[in-house]
């Protein structure tokens, strides 16, 4: 099983970094023997990895990542670095590697003071690796300072040092940092790919793994929640049923303020899980007591992990209602799809019948109308619109037709 094996559906993108881990194997090689460099190296100190949601962006990050650490003795023999059994293999695929470093946020953005110390970070030698490597997996939620102190770091970077951004498109990044990174563009992958990894690393019943990837329309992450959790896929038949209760004002209104509830649940279940686990570890680092009071100046830091925590409940919310509408979007595409006569596969084939009800009863017109009406609400919330506002207004729309 080689470190490549997790990345669906992407071919082209698996031969391209499997090409640039062999050069940058021979690099390294090279200067540790005093020779000279190969001007042709398919190997670079910056790469932006963009693509839809689920197309498996990190994914793709992580396993360069771990070609780049391979230590395997079969490298020396003309073997393709990326082995997935040896230690720097491993360890960099898990999320332990000493010189690998996996940034990713709950908050809803990347700040300054963050990306400061991923710069000093960067500027070090590698420890026990052959390369120090930076993976930002939500490189589009960096504010424009934050992404003015990254461009200085990849302008300028150390000679073993690799950043590999991650973002949805390139206009998530700034122009000025995108410029200087190499481009891959991830695509999504086919049901099929999707469904086979999850029977084959998940251990999913096949069915289960088909309906899975083909409800959530190749993206990895949420075909495999979906297939292994039941809350989440109780979560979903909720979403599903707006459709056909907004019949009424009050039909409109019970369902956005349910969603809202949902979204708040998850929110506090995640919450309950790491919340309280960080509060004890700080308070046992500034010198607490259990049940006394905490020593004196230590305020202000307990004050910042609460506002932390409250940044990341509101992040966790805003994305489950986001799946929500993305589930919701899912619903009428696939109306659109049976009212236009369209061969393209349905993905919620297994609410047919509210499916054909819709249909039945609306038009073409109508079901686009609605999908806008799911997009203006996700927009809405972007812009901080209070979120129950906009999903009411959105039921309200969804009636309208």
């Amino acid at each position: 099983m080689t470190v490549w094996d997790d990345l669906v559906g992407q071919i082209r993108v698996q031969e391209q970094l499997a090409a640039a881990a062999k050069d940058a194997d021979a690099l390294v090689t090279a200067v540790s023997d005093g020779k000279p460099l190969d001007q042709g190296s398919k190997m670079t100190h910056a790469w932006l990895f963009t693509g839809p949601p689920g197309s498996g962006r990190s994914t793709a990050a992580r396993a360069f990542a771990a070609a780049l650490q391979c230590t395997s003795p079969d490298r020396a023999l003309g073997g393709a670095p990326g082995c997935g059994f040896c230690d720097g293999c491993h360890t960099s695929l898990i999320g332990t590697h000493a010189d690998v470093e996996i940034i990713r946020t709950d908050l809803l953005s990347i700040g300054v003071k963050e990306t400061r110390d991923l710069v000093r970070r960067a500027q070090l030698s590698p420890a026990v690796g052959r390369w120090q490597v930076i993976v930002m997996e939500d490189a589009d939620r960096l504010t424009e300072g934050a992404g003015n102190v990254l461009l200085k770091a990849v302008e300028e970077p150390a000679p073993r040092t690799v950043w590999m951004l991650c973002a949805p498109s390139l206009e998530d990044v700034l122009p000025t940092i995108r410029s200087r990174c190499r481009h891959l563009t991830l695509s999504t992958p086919p049901v099929e790919a999707v469904a086979d990894v999850l029977i084959r690393r998940d251990g999913v019943d096949p069915e289960r793994a088909h309906s899975a990837a083909r409800a959530t329309q190749g993206h990895i992450g949420r075909a495999r929640r979906l297939a292994t959790d039941e809350r989440a896929r109780a979560r979903r038949a909720a979403v599903l049923k707006v459709p056909l209760r907004v019949a009424d004002v009050g039909g409109c209104l019970k369902a956005a303020q349910e969603l809202i509830d949902t979204a708040t649940e998850d929110a506090k279940q995640m919450a309950e899980e790491v919340d309280a686990k960080e509060t004890e570890d700080l308070k046992a680092a500034l010198g607490g007591v259990a049940g006394g009071r905490m020593p004196r100046g230590t305020a202000g830091a307990m004050k910042e992990l609460e506002d932390k925590q409250k940044r990341r409940k509101t992040r966790t919310q805003r994305d489950s209602l986001d799946l929500a509408l993305t589930e919701l979007t899912g619903f009428y595409r696939d109306v659109l799809a049976l009212q236009l006569g369209s061969r393209l596969a349905i993905a919620n084939v297994d609410v047919q019948d509210s499916l054909d009800r819709i249909a039945e009863s609306s038009t073409p017109a109508a079901t686009l109308r609605r999908i806008e009406s799911v997009i203006a609400c996700r927009e809405a919330m972007d812009r901080n619109v209070a979120p129950l506002l906009a999903v009411e207004a959105m039921t309200m729309a969804l009636r309208a037709g």
